[in-house]
């Protein structure tokens, strides 16, 4: 089947993190830096290629990372200098393109097909975007063409750092041939396993493998691993207002220390629940079920979740059900990241409701959203969430930058 041709670029910035603070810090350039989300957090949530040429990895102990790189300098991140930072790369890429779609804070795809009589050649474009972003944020990125999202995300990644890899049509064969399956975008340690235990570790064997057995092997998403193997992704670049209805709206957080006190994890879901609750109230949605995702500090990541009697954005509803979850599961450790999310959504066309408290506790909310959003987050909220010790942790990479669509496979 001929597939319209299309020119899709992945721009993806280099360490990120380490290295907006780099340019920030003048006395940070140069040497091996890590970020990390709270002088008590113990996890490298990035870091400079100055310290990734002595092995310090994303996720390593700060401790072993020390151990590794001796003269590393942590650095707490600052959230607010990463999303500035992102905006503006977010407006270079759209000078070239209205059709750009941020997959998280540190990276975003650009269909620039139709594009060349403006800007000249895809190479042309890419390196035109690399000197804006090193002249305007002074940061470096590296910038990967091909025919769809798959594989412009994977050419980004072959040259880091400061990079541009083209991928034509007719040497998609020729590099999906013997690259391992977990370089794919979309294939973890998990799925990697899997697939190995079928004789399968290379792309050219995963896309000669026949759909049927795949399917039967892995259900739904096998014929979708087979179109992977092949080099094919026909997924659109979502511009800004193509956004689909939202499925879920929740909020994240990795905590400053490692918690096992109940006590104190309830309190941080409380104002998970309002987060989640706020941003459902703002956007007219209501949602029937509420999820808690527990993460361990050996990165074991776990939902579950719970349907309420009704659909509801009150903050109290969504508390009281995702205390419920927790009092159902039992911590094996102490807990490194919660977060509360509510789905099954619809529009809240509700009218207005028959009994006084319930009218009361509908004004009430709206009273606290609206000095809430004039004032920032947090400005007036629960008396138990003012006993927290500290505020969430660094953004992770996996953070959109607008709108409420998240989108997660679990």
């Amino acid at each position: 089947m001929n597939r319209p041709s299309r020119t899709i670029m992945h721009v993806d910035m280099d360490a990120f993190f380490a290295s907006v603070e780099q340019r920030c810090n003048p006395r940070l350039r140069g040497i091996p830096v890590a970020v990390i989300g709270s002088a008590q957090r113990t996890v490298v949530t990035t870091a400079s290629y100055e310290a990734r040429r002595y092995g310090v990895k994303t996720g390593m102990n700060k401790f072993e990372a020390k151990r590794l790189c001796p003269g590393l300098t942590f650095v707490v991140g600052d959230n607010q200098k990463y999303i500035d930072t992102s905006m503006r790369i977010l407006a270079i890429l759209k000078a070239f393109s209205p059709r750009v779609e941020p997959y998280s804070i540190d990276e975003a795809f650009v269909d620039v097909t139709g594009a060349f009589s403006l800007f000249g050649s895809p190479v042309e474009m890419a390196t035109a975007i690399k000197n804006r972003i090193r002249k305007g944020p002074a940061l470096t990125c590296s910038v990967g063409i091909a025919p769809n999202k798959l594989l412009s995300k994977l050419a980004s990644g072959m040259e880091k750092p400061d990079g541009l890899v083209v991928i034509k049509d007719r040497d998609v064969e020729k590099t999906l041939r013997h690259l391992p399956v977990d370089k794919l975008w979309g294939i973890g340690p998990r799925l990697t396993e899997h697939l190995a235990g079928m004789s399968i570790r290379t792309c050219g064997e995963l896309g000669r493998c026949p759909a049927g057995i795949l399917r039967s092997r892995f259900g739904i998403i096998g014929e979708r691993l087979k179109l992977m193997g092949l080099g094919i992704d026909d997924e659109p670049v979502g511009a800004e207002g193509d956004e689909e209805e939202a499925k879920s709206v929740g909020h994240s957080t990795t905590l400053p220390e490692n918690v096992s006190d109940k006590e104190i994890i309830k309190r941080y879901i409380l104002a998970l629940s309002e987060m989640a609750s706020h941003r459902a109230r703002k956007y007219g949605l209501k949602g029937r079920k509420v999820s808690l995702t527990v993460r361990y500090p050996d990165f074991y990541t776990f939902t579950k979740m719970s349907t309420m009697p009704q659909a509801t954005n009150d903050t109290r509803s969504v508390y009281l059900h995702a205390l419920g979850i927790l009092d159902s599961i039992r911590l094996k450790s102490p807990v490194r990241l919660l977060g509360v999310c509510i789905s099954d959504l619809l529009r809240d066309c509700s009218q207005v409701p028959l009994f006084e408290e319930e009218r009361k506790r509908e004004r009430l909310l709206e009273a606290v959203d609206g000095i809430n959003d004039r004032f920032g987050e947090f400005t007036l909220t629960w008396a138990t969430v003012m006993e927290r010790t500290d505020g969430p942790g660094v953004i992770s990479p996996a953070w959109r930058p607008d709108g409420v669509k998240r989108v997660e496979v679990r």
